[in-house]
């Protein structure tokens, strides 16, 4: 029986690179059942709501999504649609790697960092945020729990020793922020002392970008809050050449979505000139999510083939071709 997952097509450029990622996990054997629905502008302009009860509907059903890009309207009256999702459905770990692929225009070469991202508490959490009616000032609050601390760090810990990763650092700004990142740490350094065989660093965060730029191989897995998640996520992604490299994984206790991790791009929706990267990289942690290793690394191999030997890649790689291009060669390597 084929496994059933939720496929949301999103904004802009979602539909052509979601299409890409799903032919490339069809042809490699994956056999999956898609149930399509919608979500973002497109659902808004169908229905009149950014996230229909048919689509939240279908992600708790099927317990695993794969999403393209959504576009949240400007202005009030309107709350992000990925904050709503983590939030709907306690998707709290956000894990986002990155990792060098030869062919890219990236500045360095070996860069292999997960960050995990605590994805429901802190300043993303939305709490108290008010505004003076004159406009004078504004104002919000951050709030960590000890629960979700523990949970997000335990969970660092556990990917780490699961995939053999070496070391983690836990990245906060406990100097300043005495209670709110002082209790991240804190609870950090409790749960790091039952994994005595995993290196344990901590950092200030403005010191770990500052040593992301300059030294990226003293880091290995990054474990911080929501915010700061948010910030050296793009950080890393930077460093392997942007976020069409990077794909993002929202994990929770029953349900999880993958996603590519930049922007719908309006500009250039239609045009056939997206590079599906990111959203195809989503598709590989899926893979590695369900335990399909083998077509998981199937797919890895022959994007990182297109990348290097530069047939048919996109402009942002240093090629000239399109969506469906980049997708044939990936294919074609599938068929071998």
């Amino acid at each position: 029986m084929s496994k059933k997952i939720t496929v949301i097509p999103g904004d802009g450029i979602g539909p052509d690179i979601i299409q890409s990622a799903l032919q490339i996990l069809d042809k490699a054997g994956c056999e999956f059942d898609y149930e399509m629905v919608d979500a973002g502008l497109t659902a808004l302009e169908k229905t009149g709501e950014l996230l229909p009860a048919a689509t939240l509907d279908a992600i708790a059903r099927n317990g695993v999504t794969l999403k393209g890009p959504l576009t949240t309207p400007v202005g009030e009256g309107f709350t992000s649609i990925n904050v709503s999702l983590r939030k709907q459905f306690g998707l709290y770990a956000n894990v986002r790697p990155v990792t060098s692929f030869k062919g890219t225009k990236a500045r360095y070469e070996d860069i292999d960092i997960i960050t995990v991202r605590e994805n429901t508490e802190g300043m993303y959490s939305g709490l108290g945020q008010i505004t003076a009616d004159d406009g004078s000032y504004a104002e919000a609050k951050s709030r960590i729990t000890r629960a979700g601390a523990e949970r997000i760090v335990r969970f660092a810990y556990e990917l780490a020793k699961r995939e053999g990763r070496k070391k983690v650092t836990a990245v906060h700004k406990a100097n300043i922020l005495k209670s709110t990142s002082g209790l991240f740490l804190t609870v950090a350094r409790e749960v790091a002392k039952e994994y005595p065989e995993i290196e344990s660093a901590e950092m200030i965060v403005d010191a770990a970008c500052m040593r992301l730029v300059m030294n990226p191989e003293d880091f290995d897995v990054i474990v911080t809050t929501n915010l700061f998640g948010d910030i050296l996520s793009d950080l890393c992604a930077g460093l392997v050449g942007g976020l069409g490299m990077a794909p993002g994984a929202n994990i929770g206790q029953d349900c999880s979505i993958f996603e590519a991790v930049h922007g719908s791009a309006p500009d250039i929706a239609g045009k056939n000139l997206a590079n599906p990267s990111s959203v195809i990289l989503a598709s590989i942690q899926m893979l590695e999510y369900l335990e399909m290793p083998e077509q998981a690394a199937r797919i890895r191999s022959a994007l990182a083939d297109v990348i290097a030997s530069g047939d048919r890649t996109t402009r942002d790689l240093g090629g000239s071709h399109g969506t469906t291009d980049f997708t044939q060669a990936v294919l074609d390597r599938l068929a071998d």
